[in-house]
């Protein structure tokens, strides 16, 4: 088709749709997912740059920006899209393509939550806060910034001494042993 949009056919949207598994070329800049961001105040790239870098095939650009690392994956963009973009997924596919290609991130500690946090889901079946607080603590290596709210975390009851197991841990460890076979084939 003539009037077909010159960002449908760069390879990044291809990947990044396939990936995915949403329309990323169907994003006509509206804005919503950005302006629904809870965190996109302290983000390097809003959500609707993601996609617009995107489309213009920007890979380096976005998969060392702190955007991507940023993104609570809330979904509040993906609920404000009017095209049923999933831009959340967006983001996480974002997040392991710079993983895959060892992309330079400029401030890690955003891939170093993710990895505490998940590396808590795995073990737990689900987030053991204080220790998946204390993973990213070490990884980050910034110990004692937040330190001062601990006691009153605890004594609110929002964070326990110890873990609660989940009933289906052992599927939940199946999950991360399927996705570590899957990328091994890959």
């Amino acid at each position: 088709m003539a009037d077909t949009l010159q960002w449908e056919n760069t390879s990044l949207v291809r990947e990044v749709e396939r990936l995915s598994g949403t329309p990323v070329g169907a994003c006509f800049q509206c804005h919503k997912c950005s302006t629904g961001c809870p965190v996109g105040p302290e983000m390097d790239l809003l959500s609707s740059q993601v996609m617009r870098m995107i489309h213009l095939g920007q890979e380096q650009e976005l998969l060392e920006s702190r955007g991507i690392w940023l993104c609570a994956s809330c979904e509040a963009c993906t609920t404000r899209c009017p095209m049923g973009i999933d831009v959340a997924a967006v983001m996480d596919t974002l997040r392991m393509m710079a993983v895959d290609r060892k992309a330079a991130i400029p401030d890690a500690r955003g891939e170093k939550f993710n990895r505490s946090f998940l590396g808590s889901v795995r073990r737990h079946g689900r987030v053991f806060e204080l220790g998946m607080l204390a993973f990213y603590k070490i990884r980050s290596g910034d110990l004692f910034s937040d330190v001062g709210k601990f006691p009153q975390m605890l004594a609110k009851g929002k964070i326990s001494l110890l873990p609660k197991r989940s009933g289906a841990a052992k599927q939940v460890r199946d999950v991360f042993r399927r996705a570590e076979e899957e990328e091994k084939k890959r």
